[in-house]
């Protein structure tokens, strides 16, 4: 009997000792949790990334995700025997002292069944260069987990067939596109964790604007205040001591430019939300920025009784004729049981430029529209600042909430919100602003709310802003 209870003490005992050298058991364990990495693991996309600053976890959750797969215990992804994934680095002192520390960390040696050093010895990895570190797969077989790094070059990362890649930190675009086609047999997953200091990158075009409309792209923002280990006395000290547009890029996980977004209170987590039933008497109008071969962006807004602005549909196409862009008008208006005058025809509004005729036509757009029964009106406001200074106050009043929501299928007028940039002048870029343009005209129309007094874009407030973003730029 004795010694059964010793052997149970044995076993108890180096139970203890695998679970406190477990770091991955640990793993947002406890009191303290990070909300937006659970998230990240969550989610079932097959292209995920984390924009986050410096310090807010994003490296930590990209290591464990990393292991997790390759052991095939992950707790919230389809688990797979025998996997092979790649972490890229942008260098190899990088993924030293960063990728291949976190994983290291993450895995126990009797997890390990081999190492393969790229340079040092592999019974003290940690000093040296890892190749590959071969996982014992809970499955009963091995996975691999391989290391790239950036300066290699484009060559060193074809050939292979991958089930996972994670980016720690953001790549070049060649080697990037060259990770796609290392996944695509086994319908892999990308996924990268980054701090974006380069500016409006290839990544910015891809993934946070998804100017393809991939439904398998996901991000998600990490900043300071999403982790739950930094202390906010030294969360404070660090904001004072960098500048605005270095911080919104370190802190916040931004893509920035010097320049500055038109609408910074644009804010998806709150501005945008999912569909829903919308009463008919919230109906309101259709507002429209014509493009032939430009997009022509439409969308229908709706107003409650308390005054909130919905953006609840969207067309958006280039390339197409008034006959077409007037059917799929329609189409629209027909799904989603919009309202039409008793001759049952559709009101909208419309840039005034539509009512010009050229050589090229003997008809206005204005009157191509009108005989395919939407009735468009083209005298709308057409002043610049005073409509982005009306769609600043519907973005946030006084009281901190917002009076526009956009629903998350109107992805076009997503995406021009988060790319709408100050140029060199005074003036907006003119670049995919087609839904911006006309969601001023709908906004401007709007009889002006006592509330926007303050906010209104007189000469004084623009030259201050003008001169703001000014010493921002030098």
């Amino acid at each position: 009997m004795d010694e059964i209870i010793e052997k149970i003490r044995a076993i108890e005992a180096e139970q203890s000792r695998r679970i406190q050298a477990d770091n991955l058991a640990k793993y947002n364990r406890g009191e303290r949790v990070h909300e937006k990495q659970l998230a990240f693991h969550r989610c079932r996309k097959r292209n995920r990334w984390v924009f986050g600053g410096n310090r807010s976890g994003k490296t930590e959750c990209g290591a464990a995700e990393t292991v997790w797969l390759a052991r095939g215990n992950h707790p919230y992804q389809e688990n797979k025997p025998d996997v092979f994934g790649w972490v890229v680095s942008l260098s190899m002192q990088v993924q030293r002292d960063v990728a291949q520390k976190k994983i290291l960390h993450y895995l126990r040696p009797d997890q390990i069944a081999d190492i393969v050093m790229s340079s040092g010895r592999k019974d003290r990895p940690e000093y040296g260069i890892v190749d590959q570190i071969i996982v014992k797969n809970v499955f009963g077989g091995t996975s691999v987990i391989g290391f790239k790094s950036c300066d290699q070059g484009r060559e060193k990362f074809q050939g292979s067939s991958l089930d996972f890649v994670w980016f720690d930190e953001e790549p070049p675009r060649d080697i990037y596109e060259e990770c796609l086609m290392r996944v695509l047999d086994r319908e892999g997953k990308i996924f990268g964790t980054m701090t974006p200091l380069k500016g409006l990158t290839f990544l910015y075009e891809e993934i946070y604007l998804n100017r393809k409309r991939d439904p398998e792209v996901w991000y998600e923002f990490m900043e300071w205040g999403d982790n739950p280990f930094l202390s906010e006395k030294e969360i404070a000290h660090l904001e004072n001591t960098l500048d605005e547009t270095t911080l919104q890029s370190r802190r916040y996980g931004r893509f920035c430019t010097r320049e500055g977004l038109v609408y910074p209170e644009f804010d998806e987590s709150v501005h945008v939300i999912p569909p829903f039933n919308v009463p008919k008497e919230w109906q309101d109008v259709i507002s429209i920025d014509p493009g032939l071969k430009n997009p022509l962006s439409a969308h229908w807004y709706c107003v409650d009784f308390d005054g909130n602005v919905y953006v609840v549909a969207e067309h958006y196409r280039a390339g197409v004729g008034v006959d077409e862009h007037a059917e799929a008008i329609r189409a629209i208006c027909d799904k989603i049981g919009w309202k039409r005058d008793p001759k049952g025809r559709i009101c909208a509004l419309i840039d005034p430029a539509a009512g010009q005729r050229t050589l090229a036509s003997a008809k206005s757009v204005t009157e191509l529209f009108y005989e395919r029964g939407i009735l468009v009106n083209p005298n709308v406001d057409k002043d610049v600042f005073g409509g982005i200074a009306r769609v600043k106050s519907y973005l946030n009043r006084q009281n901190g909430l917002p009076d526009l929501y956009i629903f998350d299928s109107c992805t076009a007028m997503i995406r021009e919100f988060k790319g709408y940039f100050w140029g060199s002048g005074e003036s907006p870029v003119k670049r995919d602003d087609h839904a911006m343009d006309e969601l001023r005209y709908y906004l401007m129309s709007r009889p002006r709310s006592p509330r926007e007094d303050e906010s209104a874009a007189s000469a004084v407030k623009r030259d201050k802003e003008r001169r703001i973003r000014q010493l921002k730029r030098r």
